[in-house]
C-alpha cells in the first residue's frame, strides 16, 4: 500500500468549509488504496494575529514563550481537521510535532530538525487511521516547543516522508503550480511542469514565496521528490526532482522579484585585511541575514562595501555597524530603503552564454537602472529601484520568452 504525505497550507484551511475540502481529499486519497499522513498548517492569518498579540502583551517576548504561542496556531488547526474527518465517516488522529517525534535543536523560533522518530505514526496508519500532524513545531531535548521558523510547514513535511520513506509528498496550496513568475505580477505567466532542487532553491532565496528554502534544501539533500499543486482545484502540479540532462535545455526557468530589501553602503573604507570581517561580524552578532555583497574596485587605498539585508533588519543593522564605521574610519554609512531584487533563475545557463547581456541590455532600454549585480552558477540577481520592480518583472519574462502566448526574441 503506497503512503503519501500530503501538506495544507493556511489558505488551504482558511474556513470550515476549507477544512471539510481537505478531509474530503484526505479520504479520497485514503480510499484510493493509500496510507495518508496531512502535516497541517495553521489556519490562514491565525500565526500573523497571535505574533501581533504576543508585541501588544509584551515588546520583546521571550523566544520559548512565543513558540509555545504560536504552536497553538497548527494545534487548532490539525485538530479541526481530523474532527472533520470524523464527521465524514473516516479515522483520523491529530498529533503535535513532539508527539510526531520531531526532535529540533534548542533554537527557539528557527530550530532545525535533528531526528525524526515515527514509531507511533507508523502504528496508527497500521491501524488505518489518517495520521494529522502539525507542521512548523517540533520539541527540543528539554521537552519545549519548538518552531521552524515561517514556512516550516513545508520542512515538516519534507522531512516526514522522508523519515517514513513514503511514496509521494505532495505540497497544497492555493496556487497552481510553481509559476515562471508571480501571476499577480505577470499576468501570462506559465505553471512549470517540473523544476530541479537547485532552481526552486534560487528561486526561494530570491522571492518566491511558494516554498520555504529549508525545505527544499532537505529535500534535495536526502533526494525526496515532491510535488507543489493547488487544494482548491483538481490538475497537476510542479514535480520538484534532481536534475536530469533535459532540464539544461531551458535557459531561463522562471523570474523572482523579492521588495523586501534594503542596501548598506560602508562608504570609502580602507581597502585591507580583516576590515570585512569587522563589518559583517557585527551584521552576523544581531543574527541578521545577508543578501547579496558587492564591493568597488579599490581607488586611492579605499573601496565601498555594499550589501542587502531584509528591509526589517534595517533600524538593527545601522544600529550595530555606526560604531563599527567609526573604528575603521569610513566615510559614512549610507542605507537605502525601497529598493528591490529581481533574479532570473535556470540551470541552463551553465551551458547557455549571453543571459546576463540580454537581461542587462533588455533593463537599460527600459530605463532601469541596476543598483547591485550578485551571480551564481545558474542565477543572476540585480538591485532595481521598488518603483520599476512590476515592470522590470514582466519585461524580463517576455524577454526570456517565459510568457504563454509569446516566444523568445531572436538574436
Amino acid at each position: 500500500m503506497r503512503l503519501i504525505v500530503q501538506k495544507y497550507g493556511g489558505t488551504s484551511v482558511g474556513s470550515p468549509e476549507r477544512i471539510r475540502n481537505v478531509a474530503r481529499r484526505l479520504l479520497e486519497t485514503q480510499r484510493e488504496g493509500c496510507k495518508v499522513v496531512a502535516v497541517i498548517s495553521a489556519m490562514a492569518g491565525v500565526t500573523d494575529d497571535l505574533i501581533k498579540l504576543a508585541r501588544e502583551t509584551s515588546p520583546q517576548p521571550a523566544e520559548r514563550e512565543l513558540d509555545a504561542l504560536l504552536a497553538t496556531g497548527e494545534q487548532a488547526a490539525i485538530a479541526l481537521t481530523a474532527m472533520a474527518v470524523n464527521a465524514l465517516g473516516g479515522k483520523a488522529v491529530s498529533l503535535t510535532g513532539a508527539e510526531a517525534g520531531i526532535l529540533t535543536d534548542r533554537a527557539h523560533t528557527r530550530a532545525k530538525i535533528a531526528n525524526i522518530s515515527p514509531k507511533q505514526i507508523h502504528e496508527l496508519l497500521a491501524d488505518d487511521y489518517i495520521v494529522v500532524v502539525a507542521g512548523f513545531q517540533g520539541q527540543n531535548a528539554d521537552g519545549e516547543t519548538t518552531t521552524l521558523g515561517r514556512g516550516g510547514s513545508d520542512l515538516t513535511a519534507i522531512a516526514l516522508a522522508g523519515a517514513l520513506n513514503a511514496d509521494a509528498c505532495q505540497i497544497f496550496t492555493d496556487v497552481d503550480g510553481v509559476f515562471t513568475c508571480d501571476p499577480r505580477v505577470v499576468s501570462d505567466a506559465r505553471k512549470i511542469d517540473e523544476v530541479a532542487y537547485d532552481e526552486l532553491l534560487e528561486m526561494a532565496g530570491a522571492g518566491s514565496k511558494v516554498m520555504q528554502s529549508r525545505a527544499v534544501e532537505f529535500a534535495k539533500k536526502f533526494g525526496i521528490e515532491f510535488e507543489v499543486r493547488s487544494s482548491l482545484k483538481p490538475g497537476a502540479g510542479t514535480i520538484a526532482k534532481e536534475e536530469t540532462a533535459n532540464m539544461e535545455d531551458v535557459v531561463i526557468r522562471g523570474v523572482s522579484l523579492d521588495r523586501n530589501q534594503a542596501k548598506l553602503t560602508v562608504d570609502d573604507v580602507r581597502d585591507e585585511a580583516g576590515i570585512a570581517g569587522r563589518i559583517f561580524s557585527a551584521i552576523a552578532h544581531g543574527n541578521i541575514v545577508v543578501d547579496m555583497i558587492v564591493q568597488s574596485v579599490s581607488k586611492h587605498g579605499t573601496t565601498d562595501i555594499s550589501f542587502t539585508i531584509h528591509e526589517n533588519d534595517l533600524e538593527a543593522a545601522r544600529a550595530l555597524l555606526d560604531p563599527i564605521v567609526t573604528e575603521v574610519q569610513a566615510a559614512g554609512l549610507l542605507a537605502t530603503k525601497g529598493v528591490a531584487k529581481l533574479s532570473v533563475v535556470g540551470i541552463g545557463m551553465r551551458s547557455h552564454s549571453g543571459v546576463a547581456a540580454r537581461l542587462f541590455d533588455c533593463l537599460g532600454k527600459a530605463g532601469i537602472n541596476i543598483q547591485l549585480i550578485s551571480t551564481s552558477e545558474i542565477k543572476i540577481a540585480v538591485i532595481i529601484d521598488g518603483k520599476d520592480a512590476d515592470r522590470a518583472a514582466q519585461l524580463t519574462h517576455q524577454e526570456f520568452g517565459l510568457t504563454r502566448f509569446t516566444s523568445a526574441p531572436s538574436r
